[in-house]
């Protein structure tokens, strides 16, 4: 495989794993909705992990670029780049809406105990 094709494949995995990352994180926003608050903590672990790989298959590329191996440029690995680290922010972004919406769902309940 040429180190086109080999730029190329990399960034389809990152892009796939990425993308199977923010199938998860809309899962677990369906779930915060419906306060299904254990099975949007299980989607967005599960997110984290597909992430980890997207991330570590852009680490590869960019160690053996720092190790001398280089490989033409890319506009599928950019849009690659581009992909992980929106869908990364999106997890960042869920992660926090899950501890907020948690959390008022825990006060609402109190609430609704003291009356």
């Amino acid at each position: 495989m040429d180190k086109s094709e080999q730029i190329n494949s990399v960034a389809m995995n990152i892009i796939m794993e990425a993308g199977d990352a923010r199938a998860l994180i809309t899962d677990a926003l369906l779930a915060i909705e419906q306060n299904h608050f254990t099975e949007a903590d299980e989607k967005i672990s599960q997110a984290q992990k597909k992430i980890t790989i997207a991330h570590s298959n852009q680490t590869d590329i960019v160690q053996s670029e720092i190790h001398g191996d280089v490989f033409p440029p890319s506009l599928l690995f950019n849009h690659a780049q581009d992909t992980l680290m929106t869908i990364n922010s999106e997890l960042l972004m869920s992660r926090h809406l899950l501890k907020i919406f948690h959390m008022l769902d825990k006060r609402l309940s109190h609430l609704e105990q003291q009356n």
